[in-house]
């Protein structure tokens, strides 16, 4: 089966970086990162979500976090510089990145925006995060990824 390369699988290209389209089967009603670890027989520790997020200092920003987690606002607002934080409306996903629900890729955003990921990803060799389009993640060392998009590495679940 061909599969088609995504821009953030271009971009990957293009700086050199080695990772994985790896395909999986899309269940409309279920687009949760714990459907596709099952779907990719992998633990769901290991396949992270991309949350965009809207600050009110900084505009929007992108958190990075394992599949099963919830992400806590407060925690985001603080470690993006904001006092509070909101997710975005799902409407505007694909305006303001050009990604879509379930397939939002924290590569080849229309534009760079302050990305974190939960440093939880390198305890791991590989990682999976969206391709960019529903049904295809990528695998990818968790450095390179870090790399290829600047990202910073945060504690989003400080043990407390």
């Amino acid at each position: 089966m061909k599969i088609n390369k995504t821009n953030a699988a271009r971009l990957l290209d293009k700086e050199g970086i080695d990772y994985n389209l790896i395909p999986y089967e899309v269940d409309e009603s279920d687009l949760s990162a714990i459907h596709v670890a099952e779907q990719l027989n992998e633990p769901v520790e290991q396949v992270f979500k991309t949350l965009v997020l809207k600050g009110d200092k900084s505009g929007y920003f992108v958190c990075i976090i394992p599949g099963a987690k919830e992400l806590d606002l407060k925690v985001a607002a603080a470690i993006s510089g904001n006092k509070s934080c909101e997710m975005i409306p799902m409407k505007d996903l694909l305006n303001i990145t050009g990604y879509i629900r379930g397939a939002c890729s924290p590569l080849g955003m229309k534009k760079a925006f302050a990305t974190y990921i939960d440093h939880s990803c390198l305890q791991f060799a590989a990682i999976y995060v969206s391709a960019g389009k529903r049904g295809l993640q990528i695998q990818i060392a968790p450095e390179a990824l870090i790399k290829a998009a600047s990202i910073s590495t945060v504690d989003f679940f400080p043990k407390g």
